[in-house]
């Protein structure tokens, strides 16, 4: 590789979002990660491995690349290694056995590690298991001691003039260059659980504490290193915990807040609230959504103009916001769980992954967001957009699936572009790189020719749902609105109004007085009461019913057949009559009618089999069944007409 190529992918200092200017024409590259190797993989388009780079193989418990790409670091049983991305050379290594998370700052300046808290043997020293390492020189800059597995508790600025670390009940501020001495800034925040220090050029940080003991949770926005009054608070009820997510100029922010347990019983992943908080200006706003039910996934726009919103019970909704919350769009409900923007901001992915079917959409928001393409990602653990904006990376790994495991990359027009089969895949990645590497087209380019790995893969063609399961004699009939989803034009219930509704319907009886379901739960019964009250009412019904069949009995001792034929009535409280058949208690009268059911579908049966029908192996063994059906019939006293 020449130089110049090279220096594309430093990690130099630019400033966020300047416009970088490349001699030569950059390739996509992805990382992957099995339980016996690493690789680095130039994508499109002849899709080869890095020459460089000497595949590790053993026990490698963790890698990925630095924010801007330029370097990559992996973990074995013995070291960590910095390799550079492009060349594949190792440019590093630090002596540290057993690490299991590593992570970057922004520009690639820094290396952080954790390794497992472990007891040392003089039982005085702390055992400092989170590292810094100067990623120019492999030395150490700092060592703290951190018992959760996260990196989400040591973060830096943009510019990495200074960095945070979450302690309890206080975030220490550090000037980076001097991270080996004590903290230069302290902000005591009481119960504090989390925190995100913005991209933006402003050192803004947001600071929850979760609601306890009666009190509200909170969020409250600073300008580090000034901790003096915060820039904004907010309190939120039902805010056990928190997702943060600024928007890349730093200027606004999502707080979706979440609950364990939903107190109203309507939920079963607890409940779920979005507020949009904009620094500038000190907008804040909860963000209405019109759907019942959770919130599965929130994405800002890369040009930090919008953001979308995919909520509610399947099919689920997606509506696209402005910057100040107002709404946009609203996209075709569906099984949808995941928002994808493209790296220009151009393209937008609409998924349903995890217990979903993986159905990709792909829609176009400078063509009033028309869809591109449809592509069928079945079992997919990862999903991301190359940096090019033009292909489409979906990994199957493990531990959620053992098989099928490995990567395929599509077309962002749906054509299959390149597969590889892995066993054990771990994990799976793009590079990251700036857009700017990668002119935005006005026009969608199409698919180029694909890899021969990907010629002979038969790829599925996503199928329309054909809705609810209808059995045969209702199908061809039109679907009450009761019973249609959403998006086939069915009403837009909550699950507790269908639950009754359900209920209703199941319940009414032809010539029976119906019974009002609302009351029902109303009364505020448990399951299992309820149960049992029907059970008594039941029972006192049918000890209704045969008080009066006795008493009817009684008085009229004479009765037919069926067929004109006088039969002596039974002794009055010891007899049912039914069909001309005298029954000596109730449940000889219930054996009757559980007969005569079956007899009925054997019948049935065998007129289907008449016609021409193929018939299942269960349903012709109950044909065979019929003489012993009549049998039984007949020693009740049933006589064939």
């Amino acid at each position: 590789m020449s130089d110049s190529k090279t220096e594309s992918h430093s990690d130099s200092n630019y400033p966020p979002f300047a416009p970088r200017y490349f001699p030569m024409t950059p390739v996509p590259q992805f990382y992957f990660r099995t339980s016996k190797a690493i690789g680095l993989t130039n994508a499109a388009p002849l899709y080869e491995d890095v020459e460089g780079f000497q595949q590790p193989t053993g026990n490698l418990r963790t890698c990925t690349y630095s924010p801007s790409g330029g370097h990559f670091a992996y973990t074995t049983v013995d070291d960590v290694r910095i390799v550079d991305s492009t060349t594949g050379a190792v440019s590093q290594t630090i002596p540290l056995p057993n690490v299991y998370e590593v992570a970057f700052s922004p520009k690639g300046s820094y290396l952080c590690t954790y390794e497992r808290p472990i007891k040392l043997d003089d039982g005085q020293n702390v055992h400092h298991n989170f590292k810094v390492w100067d990623v120019a020189t492999g030395e150490k800059v700092s060592q703290f001691m951190q018992k959760n597995q996260t990196m989400a508790n040591f973060q830096f600025t943009y510019d990495e003039k200074f960095c945070a670390r979450l302690v309890p009940n206080e975030l220490q501020f550090y000037e980076t260059k001097s991270l080996g001495g004590p903290a230069a800034y302290k902000l005591r925040v009481e119960g504090c659980t989390s925190f995100a220090i913005s991209p933006g050029h402003s050192y803004y940080v947001a600071v929850f504490v979760p609601e306890r003991k009666g009190k509200p949770a909170v969020v409250d926005v600073y300008n580090a290193p000034n901790f003096s009054r915060p820039l904004s608070t907010k309190s939120i009820f039902k805010a056990e915990r928190v997702v943060l997510k600024w928007n890349n100029l730093g200027t606004s922010l999502l707080v979706l807040t979440q609950t364990e347990v939903d107190q109203t019983g309507k939920s079963y992943y607890g409940e779920s609230t979005l507020y949009l908080r904009a620094i500038a200006g000190n907008f804040d706003s909860r963000i209405t959504l019109d759907k019942e039910g959770p919130i599965h996934d929130v994405a800002w726009c890369p040009d930090s103009k919008e953001f979308s919103v995919v909520y509610g019970y399947m099919p689920a909704k997606t509506m696209i916001f402005n910057h100040r919350g107002e709404t946009i769009r609203t996209l075709p409900l569906g099984p949808r769980n995941t928002i994808l923007y493209s790296p220009h901001g151009r393209f937008l992915i609409l998924a349903g992954f995890g217990n979903l079917q993986g159905e990709v959409d792909i829609y176009d928001r400078q063509n009033s967001y028309q869809k591109v393409s449809t592509i069928d990602a079945s079992n997919t653990s990862v999903c991301e957009w190359s940096p090019d904006g033009r292909y489409i990376l979906f990994a199957t790994t493990s531990p959620r699936l053992r098989v099928d495991n490995g990567v395929k990359i599509f077309h962002m027009t749906g054509k299959l572009a390149f597969v590889r089969e892995m066993t054990e895949l771990f994990s799976a990645s793009w590079r990251p790189e700036t857009p700017d590497m990668y002119p935005l087209r006005s026009a969608i380019s199409p698919a180029p020719s694909p890899h021969e790995s990907a010629v002979s893969v038969e790829v599925k063609t996503p199928m329309k749902s054909a809705g609810a399961y209808r059995p045969p004699h209702a199908r061809g009939s039109a679907t009450p609105l009761l019973f249609k989803r959403e998006d086939e034009g069915g009403f837009a219930v909550n699950a507790v109004d269908a639950a009754q509704q359900r209920l209703k319907a199941a319940r009414t009886v032809p010539g029976a007085a119906s019974i009002d379901a609302d009351a029902t739960v109303e009364e505020g019964l448990s399951k299992t009461a309820l149960r049992n009250k029907k059970k008594r009412e039941a029972k006192k019904a049918r000890e209704a019913t045969e008080a009066v069949v006795s008493e009817t009995a009684a008085k009229e001792p004479v009765a037919t057949n069926g067929t004109g034929t006088a039969v002596p009535s039974p002794p009055p409280g010891l007899g049912i009559i039914k069909d001309g058949v005298t029954f000596k208690n109730p449940q000889d009268e219930k054996k009757y009618r559980g007969l005569m059911k079956k007899l009925r579908a054997i019948e049935d049966l065998k007129v289907r089999l008449a016609n021409g029908e193929k018939l299942e192996g269960t349903q012709n063994a109950k044909i065979t069944t019929e003489g012993s059906v009549r049998s039984e019939l007949a020693a009740l006293g049933w006589k064939e007409k």
